[in-house]
């Protein structure tokens, strides 16, 4: 199975993501989305694949998304990808792509839902909340 993972390893949600994928046997294309940004026409489809609007991929927390005023309705999906462009930091993450499915991975454990082997065994956060616990179940 070929899984892609637009990360961010600042990012303790990516970070957990990327975990689960690997103790789920694979070993994904890691693209830091940040140093390797994906053009504009591959963001939108990853958004749409996702079942999301542009909208709903922006990052709001520690980004420039207040101060560029994004949050007005009246800004285009094109206006929206101009600010994306310019600040990376504005694409939310992490998108995982399988061959499931794509997913913005918020929080981390979406992920099972589109990879081939979601049976991982225990699995805890960094911040140690069990996702999996040791009989191998669902938790949240």
């Amino acid at each position: 199975m070929s899984v892609t993972i637009y990360h961010n390893p600042g990012c303790g949600t990516s970070r957990n993501t990327l975990a689960m994928i690997r103790q789920s046997g694979v070993e994904p294309i890691v693209i830091e989305y940040l140093k390797t940004p994906p053009s504009r026409s591959r963001i939108v489809e990853l958004v749409a694949a996702a079942g999301m609007s542009l909208r709903d991929a922006l990052r709001k927390k520690d980004t420039p998304y207040e101060a560029l005023g994004l949050a007005d309705p009246a800004k285009t999906d094109d206006e929206l990808l101009d600010a994306i462009e310019a600040h990376p930091i504005l694409l939310n993450r992490p998108f995982v792509e399988t061959s499931i499915g794509t997913r913005l991975c918020r929080p981390s454990e979406v992920v099972l839902d589109i990879l081939e082997n979601p049976d991982i065994g225990p699995f805890a956060k960094e911040d140690g909340e069990v996702i999996i616990d040791a009989e191998g179940k669902r938790v949240v």
